[in-house]
């Protein structure tokens, strides 16, 4: 499992799914779920860990801030390793700031394109 979905998992993605694809405890099985899965979102659950974490950490700028709230690995590696799972630019690779700048609207657009409810001005 990679950085990137285990940020998802944090984050609650894919748990609607599953519990609208399996079947009640003794019934037949039936037909996918027609029922529209909300979105994820984004910006309570991370304004909720933010509240919780009793530290100034910033996820709507940084994405070491954002990998701490999460429980998640925030070292250089960790972020080169996600870097590299989303394809960051080579140019990008060898400056830490402008990897990090690049990692944190990635994965803010990752987590829209899979269904979270991201603002727009995170997406810009």
């Amino acid at each position: 499992m990679g950085l990137f979905s285990a940020i998802l998992e944090k984050l609650g993605f894919g748990d609607k799914a599953e519990a609208a694809e399996a079947p009640a405890p003794g019934a037949a099985p039936s037909a996918p779920a027609t029922q529209a899965i909300s979105a994820v979102d984004v910006t309570a659950k991370m304004e909720s860990l933010a509240a919780a974490s009793g530290q100034p950490l910033n996820w709507r700028t940084s994405i070491v801030d954002l990998l701490k709230l999460l429980g998640l690995d925030s070292s250089l590696g960790a972020r080169k390793e996600l870097a590299t799972e989303l394809g960051c630019p080579a140019d990008k690779m060898g400056d830490s700031a402008q990897m990090n700048i690049w990692l944190h609207k990635q994965v803010l657009k990752k987590l829209a394109d899979n269904g979270g409810s991201v603002p727009a001005e995170l997406l810009d």
